[in-house]
């Protein structure tokens, strides 16, 4: 039994404190920044390619409604049969008809059609630049979304980090006292009860660093999985310093509109409106010229019955001047879905101003917390040593020093949790607002 703690001892000596690659820890290096990890996320999120997407689809879009300024050719064959045709009276009566015309018709043409004056073709170009702008916003707010699930994979790796930091100080304490507590069973100074106690209690504490350990590596897994490159588990988190930006942002919390939804909220006005601009252009006439080029038979001179060459020209225009109501009622459902979106708006400001009040009640909370927390550490830490002594002196107990050992142990987690939570809570806040963390 004692050969295998030792062996344990050697492992966690190694692989503990001073974080070595083969134990899983992070190694001395550059930490892991979270404004870095942010950048990252959203860089290997496929949905970021959606934005150059969007832009090329609606540029096909665009490219497809300037070229009807063009020129449209169109080319026509026609071969009919009539079971009748139109005659013409006797010049005399009972006299043969001046003419008649054939059955049989061939027709074979080419038409150019050319626009002169089309009022819906910008409110078009404008409405299709509209989608974009929308397409474009939502895109940004669904990438938004990727900071708080980096943030809570980033802060879940950082408390299972502190944590661990903490249970690995108290195994290197427990480390120094079973060897002081086997030379004394060796000198028959002490019971073998005392280095049974503490062996216990330090194979209690491994159990907690495995656990740990295994936490932490499915938490930087989860973090490896949304930044789009491995990670190899040697990596140490650093807790950003984010009290000044928050303070600020705290002196303009009901101006902050930071936030991509509002983005969002204003594109999709956008859109709106240019439908709407492009309802009222559907309703102005439109003016085109035409020509036609053509060989058939019979040609413009029905009367001839033989093949022959024509031609055409002249200019077109096309109203609607009545269309039932459909347009006034289009511009009106425009109009209520302006409204929607104003009322969408409204309800996520609010969600926001509850969300972020919670988090401020959280940091002032925290704020305080922290400071007693230093001081509590501070006092078990003395009590610790002082126990130590004691203990040294055969004056305290084995189980009275674990016991205070179990309090600084539990006082260094419950410093640990209210740390990363305020640095938690701090990085929430900034996204509820919309701001970057840096």
């Amino acid at each position: 039994m004692r050969a295998r703690l030792v062996l344990s001892f050697a492992v966690v000596v190694l692989g503990g404190p001073a974080r070595d690659a083969d134990a899983g820890q992070p190694a001395v290096g550059e930490p892991l920044q979270l404004a870095t990890l942010h950048d990252e996320a959203r860089a290997a999120d496929p949905r970021l390619r959606q934005l150059e997407l969007e832009a090329a689809r609606t540029d096909l879009r665009l490219r497809n409604i300037s070229a009807e300024r063009y020129p449209v050719v169109t080319a026509q064959g026609l071969a009919q049969y009539q079971s009748d045709v139109p005659t013409p009276p006797p010049f005399v009566p009972g006299g043969q008809p001046l003419f008649v015309p054939p059955n049989q018709t061939y027709d074979t043409y080419l038409r150019v059609d050319q626009r002169l004056f089309d009022p819906s073709a910008e409110p078009r170009l404008a409405v299709e630049r509209a989608q974009l702008a929308e397409a474009q916003a939502r895109v940004r707010t669904a990438l938004f979304g990727l900071r708080q699930e980096v943030n809570e994979a980033f802060f879940s790796a950082s408390l299972l980090q502190e944590r661990l930091d903490a249970v690995v100080t108290t195994i290197k304490a427990l480390q120094t006292l079973l060897r002081d507590a086997d030379a004394r069973v060796r000198e028959r100074a002490a019971l073998p009860s005392e280095a049974a106690s503490i062996e216990a209690r330090l194979l209690q504490r491994q159990q907690d660093e495995a656990e740990l350990r295994a936490g932490l590596r499915a938490a930087l897994s989860r973090l490896s999985a949304l930044i789009g490159r491995p990670l190899t588990g040697n990596e140490t988190l650093a807790l950003p310093d984010l009290g000044s930006a928050v303070a600020g942002a705290r002196k303009n919390l009901p101006a902050l509109r930071a936030r991509p939804e509002y983005e969002q909220f204003a594109r999709t006005r956008d859109r709106l409106e240019s439908q709407r601009a492009a309802a009222v252009a559907q309703e102005r006439p439109r003016v085109s010229a035409f020509g036609r080029v053509g060989y058939g038979r019979p040609g413009l001179n029905f009367i001839l019955d033989a093949f022959d060459a024509y031609w055409l020209a002249g200019l077109q225009v096309q109203w609607t001047p009545w269309t039932w109501g459909t347009a006034d009622r289009e511009r009106q459902a425009l109009a209520l879905q302006q409204r929607i979106v104003e009322a969408d708006e409204a309800a996520f400001t609010a969600g926001v101003e509850r969300a972020v009040q919670g988090d401020l009640a959280d940091l002032d909370r925290l704020d305080g917390t922290l400071g007693m927390d230093d001081r509590i550490v501070s006092l078990r830490e003395a009590v610790d040593r002082e126990t130590r002594l004691r203990f040294d002196e055969r004056v305290a107990t084995v189980a009275e020093y674990l016991d205070r050992s179990n309090e600084l142990l539990e006082a260094r987690l419950s410093r640990a949790r209210h740390r990363v939570e305020r640095a938690q809570a701090h990085a929430r806040f900034l996204t509820s607002v919309g701001l970057e963390v840096r």
